[in-house]
């Protein structure tokens, strides 16, 4: 069975989703949960659920907590009894097989690097998010803000790492990876893109398509976008943005008159799946690729729901090995001569 070790201290509105999400991923799902942190907060919070009791959820206490002020160095250097170190170190002890947090994001990052240590293979951790499109497949882009700075090299694996995630949870049978520039042709780009385009070339198991632009992202035409983590937050952050501006330009113009008040009313299953599509609760998270053992890191305001949808998709890398796959397919990659 699946242990998943949850940071019930880490989110905006803690300890009520992470709670509520638990419960729910307990009932619904073959999965076993410890909730980690100060444990008569989390007690209290789980009396508000009734036969929580009957479920598959324990408690780890942790006298610490990391809030989002603090510093990544301050929290891996005067908080070793946080709550998302202690679930850390219950994934490197193998008592858990992945962990989940929505809490500080880089406070996270570094603790999970430092604890679980990376797989063999990675220079860096990357930071992956799924993105709706066109084709209802959604894609894959990483990095989205674990390494600023990125190596050639580094994109390499970060296209191993994200073809591993397209076909272990969005079932993709030869995902297609494409590189993240400002034009299609090889020649376009940075130093970064045009160094990385023969390493990418050079990943026999990849099924790499040559550069893609922005305005490809949400076509669903590749399944996989490679970029260094300051592009790739930027895009995420931009994609954020642009659907909450979004949604409120619409209710704002279907409020307009009586007219358009009823069409909204006639299309509201229209707008209803819009939402459930774009909504980052139906990701759950996150993951964290290249540590040993597994990282979700949720949105700080995250509901129930992406709270249970973190720990399933925990679930899924677990039943599908992607640690071992990962490993496996870099040291493949790593034999390949580039340019070859």
């Amino acid at each position: 069975m699946v242990t998943i070790a949850l940071d019930a201290m880490g989110g905006d509105r803690f300890p009520v989703p992470e709670v509520e999400g638990a419960v729910r991923a307990a009932r619904d799902l073959d999965v076993r949960v410890i909730l980690v942190g100060r444990e008569e907060i989390i007690r209290k919070e789980l009396g508000k659920h009734s036969g929580w009791k009957s479920l598959r959820i324990e408690i780890k206490h942790a006298s610490e907590q990391i809030t989002m002020e603090d510093s990544a160095g301050k929290a891996l250097r005067s908080k070793k009894d946080s709550s998302i170190r202690v679930a850390s170190r219950l994934v490197r002890e193998g008592i858990a097989h992945g962990v989940v947090s929505a809490g500080n994001t880089g406070a996270v990052m570094a603790t999970c690097k430092m604890v679980q240590g990376m797989l063999s293979g990675v220079d860096r951790p990357a930071l992956a998010s799924a993105f709706p499109t066109l084709s209802g497949r959604p894609l894959i882009m990483l990095d989205v803000g674990a390494n600023v700075d990125c190596s050639a090299k580094m994109l390499a694996q970060f296209a191993v790492m994200g073809d591993a995630y397209s076909r272990v949870i969005f079932h993709t049978e030869k995902p297609k990876v494409g590189l993240l520039s400002i034009g299609e042709e090889e020649h376009k780009g940075n130093a970064l893109t045009h160094e990385a385009w023969p390493f990418l070339k050079s990943l026999e198991h990849i099924n790499f398509v040559g550069n893609v632009e922005g305005q490809d992202v949400y076509k669903g035409d590749v399944d996989v976008i490679v970029c260094d983590g300051f592009v790739g937050n930027v895009a995420l952050k931009v994609s954020e943005g642009l659907v909450e501006v979004i949604g409120k330009l619409l209710k704002q113009s279907l409020k307009a008159d009586l007219t358009r008040k009823i069409g909204a009313f006639l299309a509201k299953g229209a707008f209803q799946d819009f939402k459930r599509r774009v909504d980052y609760a139906e990701y759950g998270g996150a993951p964290l690729l290249g540590l040993h053992g597994i990282c979700i890191i949720c949105h700080g305001r995250s509901n129930a729901k992406a709270v249970k949808n973190a720990i399933r998709v925990v679930k899924e890398f677990a039943d599908g090995r992607i640690d071992e796959r990962i490993a496996t397919e870099l040291s493949l990659a790593a034999s390949q001569p580039v340019g070859s």
